[in-house]
């Protein structure tokens, strides 16, 4: 059994995943950082996790405590438990879900100054979940699934649960705030966000971490860590990921960061240095291809437009690597107030060498991107040096006699951080420096300087040669960043000698004198010396007087440094070299790291190295081309979907969020279900997933069967799954089922009429989807019913949903009424089996009890209330519903627009229609792009931006609502159809026209039916303007097919984008959007225009148009915005056909932050009409949004009403409100609070009255001078 009793907290995180005989999950996690442990349920049905964190039921004092709530104190409930020590991710794909953690760790780096452990992934476990909810999937994508389980990532990945190590050190931000460039499983870790748990996943970066101690000439010696962060910008494998990509990052990029230190006790100061640099493949659009496995070389190419995007790299350096303080005490390092970015070419560049055309393009970047001046204060050099020519021509030792001096002067210009880490704040009040300060650390950091600039090190992979270099450019480093920590490596200091080297050394050894003493002052921790000779004290060391020359050891020869150098401290740090450039050769190439031996240049037995080394740098050349050429692929499928890019290429059928099941846990049923044995549950088995096999039988003779399900909370209702339960005879299970959801008992309303439900065997799952209200009026106008006269065989809207039909929307659904009539040839009772119903609720316990996310939800709130976005001219939704589609429809609908995994702005923070609800800072106050957010395409003079905030409805619109308010979007719809018959003098619409009239249509916000009902009243029949209809069934097809194409396109170059933007302040939009498409007709601007084509008119050659003009990429004449076809032409005749996140081809390369675009003149005509039905696509989704955002408005709107000036105060309220109610119950819990409480029945509310669903609202969440009222003359409420 597993004891209550209370353990003491384990020293280290504890994870145990527990699996009951009922297939239900359990993730219990006792993090190292909190005294309680947390317990996560992962829904059986549809994979999504819940934590409500209540105290009890998955709060608990001890793992010991939680284990034995989920097993009822019995293991023979448990199916398997996995033991582990961290959880790195998790994700729904369908009908399974991987749950991935660490089951082994080593502590490769234990402590860091000011505290905090970096972990590597010793062992890690894919736990993999079946799920009961049924998704079809395809055999492509089952396959993708089980490559991404099968993906290798023991020994490759670290993280620190308590400090952020995806910065320098010391990082001055907080662990939740993690730079994203370094971070691998952002996508894995959103489940926990989601449910507040962000801590519970570690931040994993993909490299290398570990330390040595080491000592020093004196009886002081310390420690060098060497941490290695692969970027994420550029992931792949050696021949897929070279030079730039769309998101202006280098394939195989490195930041290394070398940190020493010298351990201290408790209270003392502990000083440090940190060297940082980078490596990576030549930032330039190039590539490499093997024809086959047993080709010599590869053939290396380089794009037509190769600096494309090299700028934003560099730029993204400067921003990185700029010294930003100035207090640190630069004294050792002058500083001009430019960055410099040192790249150390290694490349072969003599004659008749592959590799000497990137070296000719490397130097030409260099100068093309200093002489541009948009580099600000970043200066670029570049430093060529023949690596392997100088090896074969002047052997080992004179190779890095020859780095060394090319390496001296900027190393001494970009210097190392250095300071001293206090555990008491108060020490830093005497700091001179900069100080750096953060939640993480109890103390803080004094900074007496500070890296400015970075040295950047390539060969062609950055890979052998690379590594090499980079340690001997360390190695000096690593000698002065310990001769500043008082730690001597001289050898003639051991022996109290002067230096055998006098030349290079301004001063005797750093080492104390006969008689001398050091130590450490109690207080401070400044160290203080004791001359017993005199009886003396001070804080001056006795050598004081006579300084070490800094950097001597550059200026020696290879023996010089050698002879006078402890070997050990140097040899170890080789060994951290040759492990990390195993790391990395890897995960590039699949193997281990060539040409290693220069790197025990300093030991003994060298000779033996080189002997060996040869032979196996040919097994490694023959291992890394088969590895190359047979499985990089799909090792780059799998680093993909680890990301989570690619998606909806690689699992194209996973919705982005889960629906909840919100008949359970705390679901019910209203009124018993009638059984043939009396049951005390009264139906409630019947929402347990607990009793999947069970068989409800209910009475002898019944016409139908009547449940009424109380939902756990309010929803919008998506999807009813019903579980065939039956005997002998399949046909004792219902034949139909209707659907009836409503707020409340006496609301209900009938959304599901007569759905069939087919024979089916014992235990199959059945998923009905469960449409909002549509109104009757709406019906008789759409559809069939709209066309009377059109003759047609069969009909296929692939281009969208010209019918489309909407439904209510309501988040405030709480009851769900099922009627299941049996079969007519059943002489059986009807048998009942699990039944679950899905959907979608708010974030409500965020909304109204989270006091740190309550205000900037509720200020969000007031924002969209007061937005005329996408909704000019739409019904009135006064009530809590709202007309609709189906929402779980709407998922799908997203992956058939361009741009629309999350069709939102850049405020739009939460996404009402899958609960996604993000309050990040950086999405408050910053506009960047991130997880969720929409890239703005259009024009902001159009007349409305679909991918704008609410708060930056461009001005047009303003007059466009103008016109609504005078008379109306229908009539105004009617005049601009009228406008378009009269071009063509009684002949009936073309297509593009039709397809101006649909744009017309949604920026209006007129429904299909509003559409068709106008469009009847003046005599025409809505499906003689259907662009579906207007063009034959072969063009239909190769139509769609492009627009489906575009659709992906628009997803890649948002994801890029997002990508791309990682670490750059966010460039302003360009004139031209996606699809550059005008509601009305457009004329040429003239003047420089010298395509032409549209007809020109010269009155709109005005001054602000004048300005607008580019250059065709194709054509590469001048072009105005009016003939320009806008990007997505581009990317569907360019370089994003196969939509790949690694390099471009040879054709050219591509920067997802740069804009490029292509004439309406080069685009044929079916080019033009896929912009068209993409941008309706788009229009149809922001429709939809739009509506549910209202619909969400509304229901929050029955609960609270805050103004939008109190919603500042909100979180002090809400904090209020709770110490209030935790006083007033004193240890007991509230049963009528929403929204896990609700009314039952409506009940009448006078005008001016706060809303019903006031009286539960939580304490805080209101006015206190507020109070509902009934309506004059009732003298009862009930």
């Amino acid at each position: 059994m597993f004891h209550s009793k209370s353990l003491p907290r384990p020293k280290d995180t504890s994870v145990v995943v527990v699996v009951l005989e009922t297939t239900e999950v359990y993730i219990v996690i006792s993090l190292s950082t909190r005294r309680d442990t947390q317990v996560v349920y992962v829904d059986p049905t549809t994979g999504a996790l819940r934590y409500l964190g209540k105290h009890g039921e998955d709060v608990f004092d001890s793992e010991a405590a939680a284990l034995n709530h989920i097993t009822n104190g019995s293991r023979v409930l448990s199916k398997s438990t996995t033991y582990a020590k961290a959880v790195l991710g998790y994700a729904v794909l369908g009908s399974h879900a991987l749950l991935l953690v660490a089951t082994q760790l080593s502590a490769s780096v234990p402590n860091l100054p000011g505290g905090g452990c970096i972990y590597t992934l010793a062992e890690s476990q894919w736990i993999k979940i079946q799920l009961q909810n049924p998704q079809p999937q395809g055999t492509g994508e089952q396959k993708n699934i089980r490559e991404l389980a099968n993906l290798d990532i023991d020994g490759k990945f670290f993280f620190c649960e308590t400090r952020d190590v995806t910065r320098p050190f010391p990082s001055p931000i907080t662990l939740r705030e993690p730079d994203e460039e370094f971070v691998w499983n952002e996508w894995l870790s959103k489940p926990f966000k989601d449910i507040g748990l962000p801590g519970h996943c570690v931040i994993l970066l993909q490299g290398f971490a570990e330390c040595r101690n080491f000592g020093g000439a004196g009886q002081q010696g310390g420690l060098v860590a060497l941490i290695a962060r692969r970027s994420r910008l550029h992931p792949g494998t050696r021949y897929l990921a070279r030079g730039l990509n769309a998101c202006s990052g280098t394939g195989n990029e490195v930041e290394c960061e070398q940190l020493v230190w010298v351990p201290r006790k408790g209270g003392q100061r502990i000083p440090f240095s940190s060297y940082i640099w980078r490596r990576g493949t030549i930032p330039i659009w190039w590539g490499a291809e093997i024809k086959n496995a047993v080709s010599v070389e590869a053939e290396i190419y380089v794009a037509n437009d190769p600096y494309n995007g090299s700028l934003q790299y560099y730029q993204r350096l400067g921003k990185r690597y700029g010294n930003k303080s100035s207090e640190a005490n630069v004294s050792r390092q002058k500083s001009s107030g430019r960055v410099p970015i040192i790249c150390v070419n290694l490349l072969r560049y003599g004659e008749g060498k592959t590799e000497s055309v990137l070296v000719d393009h490397f130097k030409e970047s260099i100068r093309y991107m200093n002489s541009t001046g948009k580099l600000g204060s970043t200066w670029i050099q570049l430093i060529n040096y023949d690596w392997h020519a100088t090896v074969k021509l002047k052997g080992q030792q004179q190779t890095v006699e020859g780095l060394w001096r090319h390496l001296k002067p900027p190393t001494m210009v970009i210097g190392f951080s250095e300071g001293n880490y206090y555990d008491a704040r108060q020490q830093l009040n005497e700091c001179k420096g900069s100080v750096i300060c953060n939640d993480d650390v109890n103390g803080g950091f004094c900074m007496e300087s500070i890296q400015n600039g970075v040295i950047r090190f390539n060969c062609a992979d950055s890979l052998d040669r690379t590594n090499a270099a980079s340690y001997f450019g360390a190695l000096q480093v690593f000698v002065e960043q310990c001769s500043r920590l008082s730690i001597s490596l001289d050898i003639d200091a051991m022996f109290g000698l002067s230096s055998r080297y006098s030349e290079y050394d301004g001063r005797n050894t750093r080492s104390l004198p006969p008689g001398w003493e050091e130590r450490f002052d109690s207080v401070t921790g400044k160290s203080f010396y004791i001359d017993h000779n005199t009886r003396t004290t001070t804080w001056e060391h006795p050598c004081q007087e006579a300084p070490q020359k800094p950097w001597k050891r550059f200026d020696m020869t290879f023996d010089q440094f050698k002879g006078s150098t402890m070997l050990a401290p140097v040899n170890q740090l080789a060994e951290l070299f040759l492990l990390a450039g195993d790391i990395h050769a890897t995960l590039y190439t699949g193997s281990k790291a060539m040409h290693s031996d220069i790197l025990n240049i300093f030991k003994e037995e060298t000779g033996k190295f080189s002997k060996f080394s040869a032979v196996e740098n040919v097994k490694i050349t023959v291992l890394r081309r088969y590895q190359n050429f047979m499985n990089d692929s799909s090792r780059q499928k799998q680093l993909e979907m680890f990301l989570g890019l690619r998606l909806y290429r690689h699992l194209p059928s996973i919705p982005m969020f889960p629906l909840k099941v919100l008949s359970r846990p705390s679901g019910c049923m209203l009124k018993p279900v009638p059984s043939i044995i009396p049951m005390a549950d009264g139906g409630s088995s019947l929402l347990s997933f607990k009793r999947k096999d069970l068989i409800w039988v209910c009475q002898q003779g019944a016409d139908y069967v009547e449940l009424f399900i109380y939902l756990g909370e309010p929803c919008h209702v998506c999807q009813l799954l019903l579980t065939v339960s039956h005997g002998a005879e399949d046909s004792s299970y219902p034949a139909t089922v209707d659907v009836r959801v409503g707020s409340s008992i006496d609301s209900l309303k009938l959304v599901v009429e007569g759905a069939c439900i087919p024979q089916c065997s014992n235990g199959t799952n059945l998923l009905i989807p469960v449409t909002g209200r549509t109104d009757p009026e709406d019906l008789a106008v759409t559809g069939k019913s709209a066309r009377p006269n059109v003759q047609e065989s069969s009909y296929l809207p692939l281009l969208y949903d010209f019918e489309e039909l909407e439904g209510e929307l309501n988040f405030l659904n709480r009851v769900v009424a099922l009627s299941f009539h049996p079969s007519a040839v059943s002489r059986t009772p009807i048998t009942l089996g699990e039944i679950e119903v899905l959907g979608v609720s708010l974030p409500w316990a965020d909304m109204l009890t989270n006091s740190e996310r309550a205000p900037e939800f509720m200020e969000f709130i007031n924002k969209k209330s007061s937005s005329a976005h996408c909704n000019l001219g739409s019904k009135s939704f006064g009530n809590s519903s709202m007309p609709g589609n189906d929402s779980h429809g709407i998922d799908e609908s997203y992956t058939k627009s361009s741009s629309l995994v999350q069709p939102c702005g850049s405020e739009n923070l939460l996404d009402f229609l899958t609960g996604d609800f993000d309050m990040s800072e950086s999405h408050i106050t910053q506009n960047t792009f991130g997880a969720g957010e929409q890239t703005n395409f259009l024009d902001d003079g159009f007349d409305v931006n679909p991918f704008a905030p609410a708060l930056e409805v461009p001005v047009p619109v303003a007059k466009v609502n103008k016109e609504v308010e005078e008379c109306g979007s229908t009539q105004l719809y009617i005049k601009f159809f009228e406008s378009l018959s009269g071009y063509n003098k009684g002949k009936g619409l073309d297509f593009e026209q039709t397809m101006k009239l649909e744009i017309k249509r949604l920026r209006l916000g007129l429904s299909a039916a509003e559409r068709d009902q106008a469009l009847l009243s003046i005599g025409v029949i809505p499906a003689t303007l259907d662009p579906n209809r207007l063009i034959d069934y072969s063009y239909l097809l190769k139509l769609s097919s492009l627009a489906d194409n575009l659709a992906l396109l628009g997803h890649t170059v948002l994801e890029d984008r997002a990508n791309a933007s990682i670490g750059l302040e966010k460039g302003s939009e360009h004139a031209i959007d996606f699809w550059n498409i005008s509601e009305n007709d457009e004329f040429c601007y003239g003047g420089a225009c010298e395509v032409r084509a549209l007809s020109s008119l010269q009155a709109l050659a005005s001054r602000e148009n004048q300005s607008v003009f580019m250059e065709c990429f194709q054509c590469e004449k001048t072009v105005c915005k009016a003939c320009c076809a806008g990007k997505g032409a581009f990317l569907l005749l360019n370089t994003y056909r196969e939509l790949k996140i690694y390099g471009g081809s040879q054709s050219g390369g591509y920067s997802a932050l740069t804009d490029s675009f292509v004439c309406k003149s080069c685009c044929s005509e079916i080019i033009k009409r896929a912009l068209y039905v993409d941008y309706v696509r788009v229009l149809h989704s922001l429709r939809r949004k739009d509506r549910s955002e209202k619909a969400a408005l509304s229901a929050v709107n029955q609960v609270c009403q805050l103004e939008y000036k109190k919603a500042s105060d909100l979180s002090q309220s809400i904090q209020f409100g709770q110490r209030q109610l935790k006083q007033i119950l004193d240890g007991e819990e509230s049963l009528a609070e929403f929204p896990y409480a609700n009314f039952l029945q409506m009940v009448e509310t006078a005008n001016d009255s706060e809303p019903l669903l006031s009286l539960l609202a939580p304490f805080g969440t209101g006015e206190y001078t507020s109070y509902w009222k009934a309506p004059q003359g009732r003298d009862m409420g009930e």
